[in-house]
């Protein structure tokens, strides 16, 4: 008898309806849903997607949808996923999600041993940053014999910047301050340490039009990675890029000394949003192969897709998370537990899979 794969995709703003999007054109899945509590879903006209009301928030409705498919990408607030996961785990669904916050991702881990029991598979962190990034940290250390140090520096940007912050929203406001706000984990001579976000700003180099960058420490971006590598790799963080001169004035929204929910309002009224955008991405690493000096260098410049009316920071994120699921689905991953991206994604298929969808990264090694 042949099993009928289904998918569930939570939330149907910008990331749900990427992901839908991408199941749609690629995956094997015979039923794609994405659901939210709003009733209306704008955007995404086609057949193959199914739609459906849901609060997620309400765990009963929530337990007794996931009963009805294989596999769940979460698209909502990170606040969620915990439940979540634990919800998956009990319905015996495999559960992804884009992770963004480093509490929440230690609690998914500590219930890796029932979700083995319950033969599920649970990814978090399956995004832009971390996700993508996270798997090219896994490529240069299967690569080299001995890691000295990996920098990761990923941007969404406008197209067309606007002073004085030149940045525009292209994803949560929410998210966005978590980023700004909280600590950043990092390996600094083989020890996890804390940072400040919103320090250490330094200039980073495209080619043109943009020429000169900047790049600042923020959180989350490593995400597990610090603990994957301890003992591994000595020095490794996560910094995000932006056109000169963003981290200074945003700073000055912080001097306001306001309560978080009213600064993410003005935010949200105050910086544009839904512009044509592009993503921006350098990884640096260097380190020991057949005892000679190695450096590697990927570069990924990836604009607003205009055919199809979808944002670059959608594709970079969304369909890092959708070849994640379908993965799963093609038994290409067939481990059972709570891994995070640098564990258990295989590079070579995943990277080609990237390029399938015109995600194209440049890999340099001298």
């Amino acid at each position: 008898m042949i099993k009928i794969s289904k998918i569930l995709v939570l939330g149907s703003g910008q990331m749900g309806r990427a992901i839908a999007y991408d199941l749609s054109i690629f995956s094997d899945f015979k039923k794609i849903t994405i659901c939210d509590k709003k009733s209306n879903i704008k955007n995404l006209n086609d057949e193959k997607i199914n739609f459906l009301k849901l609060d997620v928030s309400d765990e009963n409705k929530t337990k007794k949808c996931f009963q009805e498919y294989d596999t769940v990408i979460s698209a909502v607030p990170y606040l969620f996923n915990y439940d979540l996961t634990k919800i998956s785990i009990d319905t015996n669904t495999n559960f992804l999600d884009l992770g963004g916050n480093n509490t929440i991702v230690e609690k998914q881990k500590n219930l890796s041993d029932k979700a083995e029991k319950q033969d599920v598979t649970i990814i978090p962190d399956c995004g832009l940053a971390p996700g993508l990034v996270s798997i090219i940290t896994k490529d240069i250390y299967e690569t080299l014999d001995e890691v000295k140090s990996v920098h990761l520096r990923v941007g969404g940007l406008p197209q067309k910047p606007k002073p004085p912050l030149n940045y525009q929203i292209v994803f949560s406001p929410n998210g966005l301050l978590n980023e700004y706000i909280e600590d950043a984990i990092v390996l600094e001579d083989g020890k996890i340490m804390n940072k400040k976000s919103m320090t250490e700003v330094e200039k980073i180099f495209f080619p043109k039009p943009f020429d000169e960058m900047e790049a600042f420490i923020t959180s989350g971006g490593c995400s597990t990675l610090p603990y994957s590598y301890k003992d591994k790799i000595c020095n490794l963080d996560y910094k995000t890029i932006r056109y000169p001169g963003h981290c200074e004035n945003f700073k000055k929204y912080f001097d306001l000394k306001k309560p978080r929910e009213i600064l993410m309002d003005e935010i949200s009224k105050n910086i544009p949003k839904n512009g044509k955008d592009l993503v921006l991405l350098k990884v640096f690493g260097d380190g020991l192969l057949d005892d000679k000096k190695t450096f590697f260098e990927y570069n990924m410049i990836d604009y607003y897709d205009e055919k199809n009316n979808i944002t670059s920071m959608m594709r970079t994120t969304g369909y890092p998370v959708s070849i994640i699921a379908q993965m799963i689905d093609k038994k290409e991953i067939k481990k059972t537990g709570v891994f995070c991206c640098e564990e258990i994604i295989p590079i070579k298929s995943f990277f080609n899979d990237l390029r399938k969808r015109n995600i194209n990264i440049d890999k340099k090694i001298s």
